[in-house]
């Protein structure tokens, strides 16, 4: 069927909850159509042919409303949706697929009366788009413009019947949450190489993560919880302690380095029951987590298999009388974890064998990633809390959430604790650093370059690492977990934000004022917001500067060309002038990349107005240097070649034979003999001093 063209409406809806009220994206695009409609619609009478849409977009609309899509049109009988078009979770693209292998099972269950039965064909792509986010609302055409948006419906003709086909972006965003085959890469239209393809066939539930190498800088943190625990079993007084701290921030890692490091409690041997949270779980999965634990389950067994273990287990901890009934209310918790009455049952029977076990030996229940739990779950371990505090048992529980994330905690004030997970350390990061590009492979020189922009956080780290010599500047996890931070942010503070991040570091609430339009005294209560956040820091002079050099890329590739000119219109400069500066190798007094652990510490750095030429030559001669223009070397006006025998003492000291090009989001590089041995900085290389 012909692709419908995505064009906004004369007079865009605009809301002042959004002062930037259009943003560049990372959406992923769900397409649905039927397969063989043309012959169907042919058979039927008209009167038919309505009925038969009406029920159709009702079954395939809920499906998405569950998921959290918006459904941008119906076209014909195809349906388009978008998902992360206003709000970002990190799982946008899992969302979308997911919603799109339960969309011909909900046409099974509920087919179209008087209609054969339906089959439908998915496609799902994920890509940058152009978003108005007033008009982000079910029905509302030409919210989103983008090539991804085209490419979803191509795909679509690609997947089998009753099908899902996946783009390459998603495909990344979705390994180990979904289950995907590769297919042989087909030529889509308009597209001048053959295109990576994936079909999904379910949803599977994703294993723990593996945890290798050495652990770095949490020795502090392991033993506060590991203290806190031995009191627990030791006073026989349960505790529970949250583990607070960013997506990223190893948080897993520190409790699986607990687990090893408390096995035994004064020789008494510790039973651990550990549980995670995939995205978006049934309400009770992780309960029936604990469960497979409990009973050393394995995905694959029988049911016969599952029964016998689960008698096994419970053997010594229910009364023989009770045992068959408590085998078959957890075969019905481990069968359905939702929220139907045998399966609250089934949590209530583990509830009751978790305090009956941690009668005979210590108990340590640990939850990973409650933040994406349901209700029930909490209500779960509140109430296994407060039993074992009645009873004296000896029983912890450990729960691990996002910062910002709080519950209402059960028992006395001195019986549960938080313990912050903080960034690590510089010198920390540079050993994390230095060990994950060896075990990859990659040269060490690359440490000082990914330093400011991993921030102490280890799964940054690894995705930076993951991704050198990729395209992109922001590696899709990292870019994934700030939007995600960035779109819980309302539309006042996130405009904020990429005026900081257009502007740099001489933000002031008139600066804001002014960029934003807005009356004097609205925009200093927004700061502060932004500063007790973490998302911004205070200068000594006063001014406000984004505190996270990632965070403030990602904001500002948000901004469209248009509101990026307005903003640095308004500011007084050019329209690239603003653009945040790209972190870069540069070498120290050795002529080596510096390192933070006995290594020379990085040279300070003074940015050169991009777009200006003539501001990098003259940051290059107040250095003592001597600027040229490259014309020998490249056609491009805005590049300055500075010689590397005018480097002045203590500056950058190149060496000989040297030739380097430093590129956006990139790093140092040989780019062949030439024949004058220089540096070649491009448009805001930061300049070494």
């Amino acid at each position: 069927m012909p692709i419908p063209t995505i064009v906004a409406g004369p007079q865009r809806v605009t809301s002042a909850g959004w002062p930037v009220p259009e943003e560049r994206r990372l959406v992923t695009v769900l397409f649905v159509d039927i397969v063989g409609s043309t012959t169907l619609v042919d058979r039927l009478d008209p009167e038919d042919v309505r009925a038969l849409q009406r029920a159709y977009f009702h079954t395939v609309g809920g499906v998405l409303r569950r998921w959290q899509g918006v459904v941008e049109k119906y076209v014909g009988d195809a349906v388009l949706a978008l998902f992360g078009a206003r709000r970002s979770d990190g799982f946008d693209a899992y969302r979308a697929v997911r919603a799109a292998l339960e969309i011909q099972g909900a046409l099974d269950r509920r087919p179209p009366p008087g209609a054969p039965r339906l089959r439908v064909r998915a496609g799902v792509a994920t890509g940058e788009a152009l978003v108005d986010l007033a008009a982000a609302r079910d029905g509302w055409h030409g919210v989103a413009s983008g090539a991804v948006i085209t490419t979803a419906a191509r795909l679509q003709e690609y997947a089998p019947p009753g099908g899902v086909a996946l783009c390459a972006a998603t495909h990344r965003a979705t390994v180990g949450l979904v289950a995907q085959r590769r297919v042989p890469p087909v030529a889509l239209a308009g597209k001048a190489l053959p295109v990576d393809v994936w079909h999904a066939t379910g949803a599977i539930r994703p294993a723990p993560a593996r945890h290798e190498g050495p652990l770095v800088g949490r020795r502090r943190e392991l033993a506060a919880a590991r203290d806190l625990i031995v009191r627990a079993v030791r006073d026989r007084s349960p505790r529970w302690l949250s583990l607070a701290g960013p997506a990223g921030s190893g948080r897993s890692r520190l409790l699986h380095e607990l687990t090893r490091a408390v096995p035994t409690v004064d020789g008494a041997p510790v039973r651990w029951c550990v549980a995670h949270c995939p995205p978006y779980p049934q309400p009770l999965a992780p309960v029936a987590d604990l469960v497979r634990g409990l009973a050393d389950l394995r995905d694959d067994d029988a049911p016969a298999a599952v029964r016998r273990r689960l008698t096994a287990a419970l053997t010594d901890l229910v009364p023989p009388a009770g045992l068959a009934g408590a085998v078959s209310a957890l075969e019905a918790l481990l069968a359905a974890p939702d929220e139907s009455r045998a399966a609250v049952r089934g949590a209530e029977v583990a509830r009751e064998v978790l305090l009956e076990l941690a009668a005979r030996q210590p108990v340590l229940v640990a939850v990973d990633d409650l933040d994406r739990a349901a209700v029930a779950l909490s209500h779960f371990l509140r109430r296994l809390f407060a039993a074992a505090s009645a009873r004296s048992l000896p029983l912890a529980v450990v729960t691990l959430h996002r910062p910002e994330w709080v519950d209402v905690l059960p028992g006395p004030r001195d019986r549960w604790h938080r313990l912050p997970v903080p960034p690590l350390r510089p010198v920390e990061t540079g050993r994390l650093l230095r060990h994950l590009l060896q075990r990859a492979g990659r040269p060490t020189t690359a440490v000082a370059r990914l330093l400011p922009l991993v921030g102490g956080n280890p799964g940054r780290a690894a995705a930076y690492v993951a991704s050198l010599g990729a395209a992109q500047s922001v590696p899709e996890a990292v870019r994934r977990e700030v939007d995600a931070r960035l779109d819980r942010l309302d539309g006042a503070r996130r405009a904020v934000l990429m005026a900081a991040a257009t502007v740099g570091a001489g933000l002031t609430a008139a600066t804001v004022a002014r960029l934003l339009d807005w009356a004097p005294g609205r925009a200093a209560p927004v700061l502060r917001a932004l500063v007790s956040a973490g998302l911004l820091v205070t200068r000594p002079d006063g001014r406000y500067a984004v505190a996270d050099a990632v965070v403030r890329e990602v904001a500002y590739a948000r901004l469209p060309r248009a509101a990026r000119a307005a903003f640095a219109r308004r500011a007084g400069r050019s329209a690239e002038a603003g653009a945040p500066p790209v972190p870069t190798v540069v070498a120290g007094p050795t002529g080596r990349p510096p390192g933070p652990a006995g290594c020379p510490a990085p040279a300070p750095v003074l940015a050169a107005a991009p777009g200006q030429r003539a501001g990098a030559e003259r940051v290059v001669r107040l250095r003592g240097w001597t600027p040229i223009r490259g014309r020998s070397l490249s056609s491009d006006p805005d590049r300055v070649v500075v010689p590397g025998q005018a480097a002045p003492p203590g500056g950058v000291a190149v060496g000989r034979g040297v030739a380097a090009a430093v590129r956006p989001g990139g790093s140092a590089r040989r780019q062949g003999r030439w024949r004058r041995r220089s540096w070649i900085l491009p448009r805001g290389t930061p300049i070494a001093a």
